[in-house]
């Protein structure tokens, strides 16, 4: 449970330091960019990645390649969603990626399409047209990007969690993955700073270092006791999943309400209760 806990709490605190970073005026691409250095060194000591079996023929370097390319963008989506709709639509967003996920297992993975997940899927479809309905005239967030972006979120997520279905397929070891992106992302986030610095004078500051080593500490802590919860409850996967999801939905919701006066209308309410029976049910169809 402890484990979980952790995993939950560093996932809306994600969203948190970013909407702190943005009050404060901070570049939060900077940030993302110092991001992946410290999720990649907390990676390398902590999950001892074999890199050695990425040497072996039948890598899926196009996989490698998209998810790195991928995981940069999305974060960026991330940062501009939670500054457009929020931190509970972005972090709703978010979790309802596992509907796109779990069609995608449906027609490229095999996977069952039992009653319990095909009810899910429709119901977390409703949840997602209810959370990307505009809110109330005058609000922040008003606008296109109030759905767009939490839409593009959604999007991205789904994808990552797409292509890590390929790479496991391949035979690719998690941690191997994990290092070979977040070195790769780092990178390609490295060459749009140096970028920003030529053509747009854009120098890199102290605060941006580090709010940015922090948000990888988060961005990591949310992976690694996401797969010591697994790890700890082998024969339960359904009930981390669901309690995983189920808790960013709640506590994003509160953090966001409570802690920074986000307003929702009735459709954007009515997708909390509805994600949450979606996510109970397509928990309830796991094997």
């Amino acid at each position: 449970m402890l484990y979980l806990l952790i995993s939950v709490a560093g996932s809306v605190l994600v969203s948190v330091l970013l909407k702190l970073m943005q009050r404060r005026g901070i570049d939060t691409a900077q940030g993302i960019t110092w991001n992946y250095l410290a999720a990649s060194l907390l990676c390398f000591g902590l999950l001892d990645p074999p890199l050695a079996t990425l040497r072996h023929g039948g890598t899926p370097w196009t996989e490698l390649v998209l998810l790195a390319l991928l995981l940069p963008g999305i974060f960026l989506a991330l940062s501009a969603s939670v500054r457009a709709a929020g931190i509970v639509r972005t972090d709703i967003a978010q979790r309802m990626s596992l509907v796109l996920s779990l069609l995608a297992a449906f027609l490229w993975f095999g996977e069952q399409a039992t009653t319990l997940r095909i009810a899910g899927l429709v119901l977390g479809v409703v949840a997602i047209a209810c959370l990307v309905a505009r809110p109330e005239r005058g609000t922040r967030g008003d606008g296109w990007r109030a759905w767009a972006l939490p839409l593009l979120v959604l999007v991205g997520y789904a994808s990552v969690d797409v292509l890590l279905k390929r790479l496991a397929a391949a035979g690719t070891p998690f941690a191997a993955s994990l290092q070979i992106a977040f070195i790769a992302a780092f990178a390609v986030m490295l060459l749009v700073q140096g970028l920003r610095l030529w053509r747009m004078r854009i120098a890199p500051t102290r605060a941006a270092l580090g709010m940015g080593l922090l948000l990888g500490v988060l961005n990591f802590a949310n992976i690694l006791f996401y797969v010591k919860a697994h790890r700890a409850l082998p024969d339960h996967p359904a009930v981390v999943f669901s309690m995983m999801n189920i808790g960013v939905v709640v506590l994003g919701t509160l953090v966001g309400v409570l802690g920074f006066g986000e307003r929702l209308n009735r459709l954007n309410l009515l997708a909390i209760p509805l994600a949450i029976i979606a996510i109970g049910l397509i928990a309830a169809g796991i094997r």
